[in-house]
């Protein structure tokens, strides 16, 4: 009797042990659940370095422009803070009014969107610096540094790396520029260029 109880426990034994065995394997071969990575965002924030290159129009004259971009840029959550200047010269067809070269000392505005923030639609602001010619036929010409502002707004996109594309529009008014026998030369534009950017 006692054998036949001897051998039933120990079959129950090997049973119970087989068991969790497979309970252990199951557990061992199980694979993680999917954890998918988070998002990265893109950082905006930093100094960069750009060109670009469209068209001005208004004060009764269209012209070519072609300038760099030097700036920094301040990033708290999706919203994006900066400061921007550039230098462009100007290439006029046939105006009586002209403004050769142009440099604006700009804030910045704008807010991160898209699923990785990569998009940054902003708003733009500040000084506007250039000089202005006036000529009159059968006088002569007369030219002058003037200052005035410059508003606008535009939207900038990471396309590679450290490279942003950007596409922006500006109003600028250089105020009342030189007069010449009596004829003024009030100085505003539209502007409207494309640019690339390097962040650094």
């Amino acid at each position: 009797m006692k054998k036949l109880l001897l051998a039933t426990a120990a079959i129950v034994a090997l049973g119970a042990a087989s068991a969790n065995a497979a309970d252990l394997a199951r557990q061992v071969t199980k694979a993680p659940a999917y954890v998918p990575p988070a998002p990265v965002f893109y950082n905006w924030s930093g100094p960069y370095v750009g060109l670009s290159a469209g068209g001005s129009f208004g004060s009764g004259s269209d012209a070519g422009i072609v300038g760099g971009t030097v700036g920094y840029n301040f990033q708290t959550g999706p919203w994006v803070f900066g400061l921007e200047g550039d230098m462009n010269w100007l290439s006029h067809t046939n105006a009586a009014v002209r403004n050769n070269w142009l440099a604006t000392i700009r804030g910045r505005v704008g807010y991160a969107m898209g699923s990785t923030g990569s998009i940054l639609p902003y708003i733009t602001g500040g000084a506007a610096f250039g000089d202005v010619s006036n000529s009159v036929a059968g006088v002569g010409m007369v030219s002058d540094n003037e200052s005035g502002w410059t508003l606008g707004g535009g939207v900038e996109a990471a396309i590679s790396g450290p490279l942003t594309a950007k596409l922006e529009y500006l109003y600028v008014d250089l105020g009342d520029g030189p007069t010449l026998a009596g004829v003024g030369s009030n100085y505003h534009s539209n502007i409207v260029r494309a640019g690339l950017n390097y962040r650094f």
